[in-house]
Parts: structure tokens; sequence; C-alpha cells
């Protein structure tokens, strides 16, 4: 269900936020321009993919009163699951996992199969909803903000990503703090503070997803092309930032 937030900013308001972050010169400085602009809870989704941990460092170094989560899809890397350890370790902060609903994934492997999710897009799309969209409302529900690491130079999709807008299917301010950051910036990022990250970036992966639905990368392709690897690159989103799909299990 969408969120009902106390306090939900006017569009004018939204776009000055938009352009204030813009403008904002460090990544630390933006967060402080959230953190006074936030009508409620702010909530930070990390993947724990590269451009998280950089969100996470900045969230330590500055204080800001974030509720940290993750969504644990039960298909993960082990390697993603040592960076919780590594990142409450060096920033002594908790992060929240958030699970899917058993029933509902077992409905889905029952209807599906085990690994059905490379039978169609839809089924695809399916998996994601239960695993991923479905845990992501729930964890947001009461939340005001919501912080996440998209980035225009991610995939041709992302190109047009906002640094602030309102998300009408989860009724949250979304906040994008590094929209215009490139790969070379976040990597110089990491290597200045020493951030923990994912062992499997240095193995090709420069996305990471579900074990089963993650790829490494060949020279010269996008760096989102190997997730899904199967599909139309077109169509290459979990539903995290987009409408769940018409077929979810349960709806």
């Amino acid at each position: 269900m969408p969120n009902a937030i106390a306090t939900r900013p006017e569009p004018n308001r939204v776009e000055e936020l938009d352009q204030r972050l813009a403008a904002a010169g460090t990544l630390e400085a933006r967060l402080a321009l959230i953190t006074s602009a936030a009508p409620g809870r702010i909530a930070f989704s990390t993947s724990l993919g590269l451009e998280d941990q950089v969100i996470h460092h900045a969230i330590a170094q500055t204080g800001a009163p974030v509720d940290m989560f993750t969504l644990d899809t039960g298909r993960h890397f082990p390697e993603t699951l040592d960076v919780i350890e590594a990142s409450e370790r060096r920033y002594r902060l908790k992060i929240r996992v958030v699970a899917p609903d058993a029933a509902e994934i077992e409905a889905l492997v029952h209807r599906d199969g085990i690994n059905g999710f490379r039978q169609s897009v839809e089924a695809r799309k399916s998996c994601c909803d239960v695993r991923k969209v479905r845990p992501l409302h729930r964890a947001l529900a009461g939340a005001g903000v919501w912080i996440t690491g998209l980035r225009r130079e991610q995939s041709t999709g992302r190109q047009s990503v906002t640094f602030a807008t309102l998300d009408s299917d989860l009724n949250v301010l979304k906040v994008n703090p590094l929209a215009d950051w490139s790969r070379d910036r976040l990597e110089e990022y990491v290597q200045r503070y020493d951030v923990p990250v994912n062992a499997l970036h240095n193995r090709g992966f420069p996305s990471i997803g579900c074990q089963p639905c993650t790829r490494a990368v060949r020279p010269g392709e996008d760096i989102r092309s190997g997730r899904w690897w199967w599909e139309n690159a077109e169509g290459r989103e979990c539903g995290l930032h987009r409408r769940p799909p018409n077929n979810a299990v349960g709806t």
C-alpha cells in the first residue's frame, strides 16, 4: 500500500530542492540539504553496491538521521552479505535487513518453479515484485524521504534521473544525491576514504543483484548489462524504481 506522509512537499518545493541539490558541491552538503528538507523519517535503501556504500560512508561521517535498510531477497551472492558485516563493523551503524514474506515466496515458487524467473519477463518481474518491491513498500511505510543511489550514467533508462522527485506510487519524496556522479568519481571516493565494497566489483561485476540474475560484464558493455542478460536490454529493471507487474503473486 502507498505510504502516507505527514507533510507532502508542494511540486515547486521539490523543484527547488532538486536545483539546490544540483548546486551543492559535495555529497555531504547534499545530505545536509536532504535532512533539512525532510518531511518526516528519512529512509535509505542500500543495495550494498558501490553507489550505496559511498552514501553509507557519507551518512556515517555526517551523522545524518537516516533509517538504513537492505532487502535480503534470499538469492544474494555470499560476497554481498559480507558487505553488511564489514560495513556495520566499520561504521557502527546497524543496517536493517528486510526479508520477503515467506508465504508469498512459497506461492511464487509453487507457481513458477525455483528458477521460473527465466521463463518469461513477466515471471521474472513477479519474482522481483515478491522479493524486492513488496518488502520495499513495507520498509518505507511511514517514511517521508527515500534516499537511493541512482545515477544517470548507470543505464540508458536512467539518464533522466533527477535529484529530487515525488514518487507517486510510494507517496514519498525520492532523492538521488549521486544522480550526476560518474563511475570514476565513485571509485575515487571509495579509494580516498577506504570504503568497504563488494569483492565482486573487482571481478567484473559493476552492478550486483541476485546471484542467478547477475553475470560479469564484458569490456565495453553497459554497466547494467550483466543484470537479467537474457532479456531485452530496454526492460532490465526490477520494479523498485517502476510500477510492480500486473501478474504479481497474491494480487
